[in-house]
């Protein structure tokens, strides 16, 4: 199967690629080549900016694929590049759009695919929305082969997955910990919250990958793992030996602050999700999420360890997250 991923080299991407070259794929990736550390041995590189359509039409010239995914479109301007670009490249274009999308707060905390798509606190998410109705429209007019995957939060071993950490350096918590600072948790840290491993999504995403019974289907693929976010702060602290110590603050009081995380925060992770994978799986049946966080976070850990140089803090998140906890305690 010849295949074209566009970016492929992200967080949950680069995992994906490698599962689809170990799966024996023919593996094409479109992107600028800035990190060829996340390229794996076996896939042939197209080096290019997609944004320059220009520049990718004549690249592509002469190829044609059983699947493109686009990991890196963004707005409705992305898509339209892609529909002028792949109308007649592709039997299967899959768009990644996020679990963010869904409606929030939610009026059901369990997630199907059916679950109305509004997110009136994140302008990435309603972008992603929009994305999603310019291509249902191209579906159901033109019989555009477009497939719909909405990862949610989904991290690897290049991340410490936390919904206030700084994005910059996110060993930044991690420090914290170690030194007995204290950490922020948002709400009183029971929301209830998924997080699934990028090897994880990669399983059940290559099962969507050319197959012409998925064209015109949604899908969201997340862990069945249900946390608070309690319990995945006092889980990452236990992989480096340290009982976190955790001062609850208010959503909307951390946005004040760190204005940056109004949209991930109390448009996104602020609300307990709980996703329905059940059809996903009938789909793709072999499909179970394999790595619980107690777990994936250790790894995580271990890779920050064996690259000192990335275990760096973010100072200016560091004294944001100092006056947080002064103005709760204060």
């Amino acid at each position: 199967m010849k295949v074209l991923f566009i970016g492929g080299t992200g967080l949950i991407s680069e995992a994906v690629s490698r599962r689809a070259v170990d799966k024996g794929l023919e593996l094409f990736l479109f992107n600028r080549g800035n990190n060829p550390e996340f390229i794996p041995e076996g896939v042939e590189l197209i080096q290019g900016d997609i944004r320059d359509k220009e520049q990718a039409e004549r690249l592509l010239e002469g190829y044609h694929f059983d699947c493109v995914v686009n990991w890196v479109a963004f707005t409705p301007e992305h898509i339209r590049t892609d529909l002028e670009l792949f109308r007649d490249r592709t039997e299967q274009y899959i768009f990644i759009s996020s679990a963010s999308a869904y409606q929030k707060p939610p009026t059901d905390y369990v997630l199907k695919e059916s679950t109305p798509l509004a997110n009136p606190f994140w302008q990435y998410s309603r972008d992603k929305i929009a994305c999603e109705k310019l291509l249902r429209e191209k579906y159901r007019r033109d019989g555009f082969p477009m497939t719909i995957v909405r990862p949610s939060h989904t991290y690897g071993k290049t991340s410490i997955p936390a919904a206030v950490n700084s994005s910059a350096a996110p060993w930044s918590l991690v420090q914290r910990m170690k030194e007995g600072k204290k950490v922020v948790v948002h709400g009183d840290g029971t929301s209830l919250w998924t997080l699934t491993h990028n090897t994880d999504f990669a399983r059940a995403f290559l099962g969507l990958v050319g197959n012409p019974q998925v064209v015109g289907h949604c899908f969201h693929i997340t862990s069945d793992e249900v946390l608070n976010w309690n319990q995945i702060t006092e889980m990452i602290g236990r992989a480096v030996g340290v009982k976190p110590r955790i001062v609850h603050a208010s959503s909307e009081m951390i946005a004040r602050f760190m204005p940056e995380k109004e949209g991930g925060l109390v448009g996104d992770k602020a609300c307990s999700c709980v996703f329905d994978n059940s059809k996903i799986k009938r789909f793709v049946p072999t499909y179970q999420a394999e790595v619980p966080f107690r777990e994936g976070i250790k790894e995580s850990i271990s890779w920050f360890e064996d690259h000192p140089e990335l275990c760096t803090v973010d100072e200016e998140w560091n004294q944001k997250l100092d006056q947080i906890i002064a103005a709760c305690e204060g």
